[in-house]
């Protein structure tokens, strides 16, 4: 590839082909506003594509639109129910926190003089307090705060485009599926034949690579959400179970469960108010769940999981969360391994040609078949039945066809003999 000579006519190729792919880029940079609803709506399908298949197919729902609603049904009362089972009791501690400051601040006796000097403060002041309210500088301050109403007023305005731009991504969504499968077969044909095949073999590295990634992060996931229930009821931290879930929804995106530290703390400092506990102590012992978990997940969890899903160093993980987080924020985070896999992939692939060798070296470690090893491990035949399903065929029915090979054999030795 690289002893080709470049003539002018390669040139002139490469530059147009540069041009557009920059021209490509900056109109979806433009468009991004409009593409990211699509975008989302897609990656929305994909996942909820095996739900509805299976609604439909295994459920015997009559339509896909039908099978299409009972799945979106199931799927947000799956989401209320965790949010029941982690919110109600976060603001049952909250209520009970504010109660218990109350009754700790009123139980000490220092608080009645702190409040009375206040008092006392107050009544001695109040003519400077007014003087002071009656200033140029208040009123200018005032001023000051209605720009600020109108800020409010934007954001309200923001947030109504927010909703819409939510219900035009459901709306692309269950369109979506219901074509899913016309638009995952037909997609190709945008594009010309010539590269048709390499568009398709990138589209199977993408799904393959997603695929991984998204069983293989759902594991640990799960994993560290169950170890975190284990250790938070080991130590009776407060909403053990709850924490748990959440600390392990939160890790569906890596790393992200660092962020659990912040309502760690908070009811660490409930249950020391609670129990008179040193509230060190119980900081202490939850930090300690976290990084026993972290060990665990980091050590054994997932280089046994991701580590054979994915193929990446951890560093080059951390690296590639970092780079795509930066590039393309929330969905950066999500698509950062199966993307960075995939550049890695086609790299080796068609820059350094280390795949190639690799496959090469992978067939020469493969020992060649012996006689033997074809008497003693029978090849698994396939045979259509009668609905055209392939059906495996068992140890009797390979018998027979050995049988009726070594008929056929003899019966050719018979004719060439007689002839």
């Amino acid at each position: 590839m690289l002893e080709q000579k470049i003539t002018f006519d390669r040139l002139i190729r490469g530059i147009i082909t540069v041009a557009i792919i920059v021209l490509v880029i900056l109109t979806i940079d433009y468009l991004s506003s409009v593409l990211l609803p699509f975008v989302v709506a897609w990656l929305l399908a994909y996942l909820i594509h095996p739900l509805v298949k299976f609604t439909q197919y295994k459920l015997h729902v009559p339509t896909r639109a039908l099978s299409i609603v009972v799945s979106l049904i199931f799927i947000i009362a799956v989401i209320f129910g965790v949010c029941y089972l982690i919110f109600p009791p976060m603001i049952e501690q909250f209520e009970k926190l504010g109660v218990l400051i109350t009754r700790y601040v009123q139980d000490k006796t220092d608080t009645n003089n702190i409040s009375q000097a206040i008092q006392e403060w107050l009544r001695e002041n109040n003519q400077q307090i007014q003087d002071f309210l009656k200033q140029k500088d208040v009123t200018d301050a005032i001023k000051s705060i209605m720009p600020g109403v109108f800020n409010m007023l934007g954001h309200t305005a923001n947030i109504i485009i927010s909703v819409i731009a939510s219900l035009i991504t459901l709306l692309y969504m269950f369109f979506i599926l219901l074509d899913y499968e016309y638009l995952t077969t037909n997609w190709i044909r945008i594009f010309p034949k010539k590269s048709r095949p390499f568009w398709q073999g990138l589209a199977s590295d993408v799904e393959r690579e997603l695929n991984n990634y998204i069983r293989g992060q759902g594991l640990v996931a799960l994993t560290m959400g169950i170890l975190f229930c284990i250790g938070f009821t080991i130590i009776d931290f407060p909403m053990a179970i709850g924490l748990g879930i959440l600390i392990g929804i939160m890790d569906l995106v890596p790393y992200l469960h660092t962020f659990a530290l912040i309502p760690t703390a908070f009811l660490a400092l409930l249950k020391a108010v609670d129990t008179g506990q040193n509230f060190w102590m119980i900081l202490g012992a939850a930090v300690a769940v976290f990084c026993i978990v972290q060990v665990i997940i980091d050590l054994i969890v997932t280089p046994k999981i991701m580590g054979k899903a994915m193929r990446l160093n951890p560093a080059i993980l951390l690296l590639s969360l970092s780079i795509w987080g930066a590039l393309l924020g929330f969905i950066g985070l999500i698509i950062a391994l199966p993307l960075t896999t995939i550049i890695m992939a086609y790299y080796k692939r068609y820059i350094t040609k280390e795949e190639d060798e690799e496959e090469e070296e992978e067939a020469t470690k493969k020992p060649s078949k012996s006689i033997f090893s074809k008497i003693l491990r029978p090849k698994i035949f396939k045979k259509e039945t009668t609905e055209g399903e392939p059906e495996t065929v068992t140890a009797n029915d390979v018998e027979t066809l050995t049988q009726a090979e070594e008929v056929q054999e003899t019966t050719e030795e018979s004719k060439k003999s007689t002839e």
